[in-house]
């Protein structure tokens, strides 16, 4: 399937149905009121990115989407049908852009979640909506809102961790055959690799990583050389590059630390985060090179160079140093994907809430007991008269009983 990686598409949304003005009309009901149903909503254009797609040539021929419109109301208090949103598919890692702001509308990174790009029109009101106490015969009704439309432009960015930068034929496409179960196109040609690879990396069980292979860069490919550097946008999402240089060139006019230099300038053209990420140097066709060479090969390239990160002498096609390489990788992505959570100002940080008093209820006469006690255990000090037990009073003389009332019969 032809890899394809950019699109421009018109989406457009259904329009609302119109409501309707009617009134009912039947035998013996002169006043039957109004019964006009209002419109159907417009479909709504969504998006969601889908796990299973790997390139836009669906949206390269077909390039006009376009919902259908509500259903407009009727008499007999009929309101119109809605319309059916539709769902475009697009792979993981599109970003949907609008053609005439470059304004970014999306980012579809996790699949299978919908996002709404262009809104269906309401429908319209008819003129049962309007009848009220005051307007018993209500003669109007409103057409429907229409649907957004827009023109889009759709760019695929590859999803990846590790992403290979390089001259063509610097060993880029052998190398991640090397490490991961991508097949790419493999030649003694330049521009072999015409489209981005992506390859699994296992290092150990449950440590992986992704790495994408994108094709070549020349001097000049802001200009256009070669096959210019629209490709370098897959590498943007990636948490590292490795640069990759040819150690033992073919000819001798060629020098390495001049391509690589030139290869730095681009990226610094094309996008200046990118230049920023880091970057690892790797060494590769070093089985090209005798090995009481190799060492010296290597150090006077990192010296012209002036490089301060790290290095790696591999061979790809020998699968030799390739190991530490790869451990140093995921070391490096895990780092990248588990950071550490920033402290926290201990000037913005919540007071903490002081633990809740529980007020212990116990009955009077217990707490004196209890008072009391503790006097007896302890003479020597003497006890507070506010928690003394109570004594009982003394028993007084009995009240004379009251004098009982005489009952007396009335005359």
């Amino acid at each position: 399937m032809k890899f394809v990686d950019e699109a421009v598409i018109d989406i457009a949304a259904g329009n609302g149905g119109a409501g309707c003005m009617s009134f009912r009309r039947e035998k013996c009901i002169p006043f039957g009121g109004p019964n006009g149903g209002n419109g159907g909503k417009g479909g709504s254009v969504w998006f969601v990115a889908d796990r299973n797609l790997n390139t836009l040539i669906d949206y390269r021929y077909n390039r006009r989407h376009e919902a259908r419109n509500g259903e407009a109301g009727r008499g007999s208090d009929q309101f119109g049908a809605a319309a059916d949103d539709i769902l475009l598919r697009v792979p993981v890692g599109t970003m949907v852009k609008d053609f005439e702001t470059d304004q970014i509308l999306a980012e579809l990174i996790e699949p299978d979640v919908p996002v709404l790009l262009c809104k269906g029109g309401d429908g319209g009101f008819g003129n049962l909506h309007f009848k009220s106490s005051t307007n018993r015969a209500p003669r109007q009704k409103t057409p429907g809102w229409p649907g957004e439309q827009k023109k889009v432009r759709l760019e695929l960015r590859v999803l990846a961790d590790v992403g290979l930068l390089g001259m063509p034929n610097a060993g880029k496409s052998t190398l991640i055959t090397a490490i991961s179960n991508a097949r790419p196109k493999i030649a003694d040609y330049p521009f072999t690799t015409l489209h981005p690879n992506l390859g699994v990396v296992r290092v150990a069980p449950e440590k992986s990583f992704v790495v994408a292979d994108i094709p070549g860069l020349i001097e000049g490919a802001a200009e256009g050389a070669g096959l210019g550097h629209q490709f370098l946008r897959h590498l943007q999402r990636t948490r590292l590059l490795l640069h990759v240089i040819d150690a033992a060139p073919v000819s001798d006019n060629i020098d390495p630390v001049k391509e690589a230099k030139a290869l730095a300038k681009e990226l610094e053209k094309y996008d200046a985060e990118l230049a920023a990420k880091p970057r690892w140097l790797v060494l590769n066709k070093l089985d090209m090179i005798p090995e009481d060479e190799r060492a010296a090969r290597c150090k006077d390239i990192v010296k012209r160079l002036k490089w301060k990160g790290p290095v790696f002498e591999i061979s790809a096609l020998a699968r030799e140093g390739l190991q530490p390489m790869l451990h140093a990788i995921w070391e490096h992505v895990r780092a990248q994907v588990e950071q550490p959570a920033p402290p926290v100002d201990p000037r913005f940080e919540a007071p903490a809430a002081p633990a809740p008093v529980v007020a212990e209820t116990v009955r009077p006469v217990r707490a004196a007991k209890k008072v009391a006690k503790a006097g007896k255990a302890d003479n020597d000090e003497p006890v507070d008269p506010r928690f003394a037990p109570i004594e009982p009073e003394p028993a007084t003389e009995a009240a004379a009983p009251a004098p009982a009332r005489r009952r007396t019969r009335a005359a």
